[in-house]
């Protein structure tokens, strides 16, 4: 069972650097002209780093609860999965749009 929850925390893991390839493809994608692509291909993946870096990473500058912590990382993770979509990506918005939802009932169920 160990091996379960550490592999999920591996999944989990995986799964956030997806959710900022996920939002930098999406920023390339929706701009038009170079600069503005770029701009948006850095900084909404940026923007991702820094919300989980404050309050989603397990050592974050403000901690949230368990309820809110899990309605920001939804609500980011919903992001990622939104942006797959609208490039076009659908089999890959719903693919990790379903490892999500397993991971994080997994990291609920498990506590992690």
């Amino acid at each position: 069972m160990q091996a379960l929850k550490y592999a999920n925390l591996a999944l989990s893991f995986l799964l956030e650097l997806c959710a900022l390839a996920a939002l930098g493809y999406w920023g390339y994608w929706a701009a038009s002209g170079l600069a503005l692509k770029i701009a948006l291909a850095i900084g909404a993946p940026l923007l991702m780093a820094a919300v989980w870096g404050l309050f989603l990473a397990p050592k974050a500058t403000y901690p949230l609860p368990t309820a809110p912590h899990l309605v920001l990382q939804a609500l980011v993770f919903g992001l990622a999965t939104a942006a797959l979509y609208a490039t076009g990506r659908l089999a890959l918005a719903y693919t990790f749009g379903l490892a999500v939802l397993i991971s994080m009932a997994l990291a609920y169920f498990w506590q992690q």
